[in-house]
């Protein structure tokens, strides 16, 4: 396996990065993961957009250049040749000087991207649906860093640790006003009466409002459109527990399953499985994500 890290590639057992990175020593960064099919990454622009914003929002670095960044994935990519692959880029403050006067770094960033074989999930996932537990944990919109993609990724991993002690999947969270927000890993839909409905994510709050704790996914910006082609109202609102129990169907989205049916929340039995929505907007999305579109 060859990782590309500042420009050059090395095996993976050379792949180095100091102990001085902000990334390390502080969880100062950002990073990406997407998914290839025969060397294609999918919605690679969207991607290093939502990086690009991310880092210039954070004052992480404003000098990011998406067109060499995306040649850079392409390569690695290339350079490791699995037909089916997870791709993962990951940003961080390098040797970052935290007091600079303006509060935007003017240290050059480390840029490591990995690519894997992608992870199976069982095929039962998706012809059955999968059950989620309710994180205890609660996302606070008022912190600067929510609704971006950063390495501070504890609480995210410790939830869905404990989401699969209890048999269950994923983990959903809600924000200290006890509105949906999302998974510890997805964004999330609810469906009724054959609406799509989505909570509102970062850069999507209406004038006035509280800012929105919740990552603009890739994916799930597909599953919108997708969702319009097929005729299909989505609405991005804000939503509550009452709004879940009162779902016909619920799925998650990410660049690892695409679209996940989920048919029971904690003890609430949601569906028997994947509901006909579900079905009909999974095989969209991964058409499109196997197409290349």
């Amino acid at each position: 396996m060859k990782v590309w890290i500042n420009g050059d590639f090395y095996d993976r057992d050379e792949a180095k990065a100091s102990v001085f990175d902000a990334g390390f020593q502080h969880g100062v960064g950002l990073f990406e993961t997407m998914q290839a099919r025969e060397n294609h990454v999918f919605r690679l622009d969207d991607h290093l957009r939502r990086l690009h914003d991310s880092a210039r929002e954070l004052g992480l670095t404003e000098r990011l250049q998406e067109q060499p960044l995306a040649e850079a994935v392409q390569r690695t990519v290339e350079e490791n040749g699995f037909p089916k692959t997870r791709v993962r880029l990951t940003l961080t403050g390098g040797d970052l000087n935290l007091l600079t006067k303006d509060g935007v770094s003017q240290v050059d960033p480390t840029i490591l991207i990995v690519a894997q074989p992608s992870t199976p999930y069982p095929e039962d996932f998706f012809l059955n649906g999968v059950t989620v537990v309710v994180s205890d944990g609660r996302l606070n919109p008022l912190d600067p860093t929510s609704g971006h993609k950063t390495l501070d990724y504890w609480k995210n991993i410790r939830a869905l640790q404990l989401a699969g002690a209890r048999g269950a999947s994923e983990s959903l969270w809600f924000s200290v006003t006890n509105h949906l927000a999302c998974g510890s890993v997805s964004n999330i839909f609810l469906v009724r009466d054959g609406v799509l409905l989505t909570p509102l994510a970062h850069g999507e709050e209406p004038e006035g409002g509280l800012p929105s704790p919740v990552l603009p996914g890739i994916v799930r910006r597909t599953v919108v459109e997708a969702a319009e082609s097929l005729g299909l109202t989505v609405k991005k609102e804000m939503l509550t527990i009452d709004d879940v129990h009162t779902a016909d169907e619920i799925f998650l989205t990410n660049s690892g399953w695409n679209v996940l049916p989920v048919v029971q929340v904690e003890q609430h039995l949601v569906s028997s499985g994947p509901g006909a929505t579900t079905k009909l907007v999974m095989q969209a999305v991964n058409a499109l994500v196997e197409s290349g579109s």
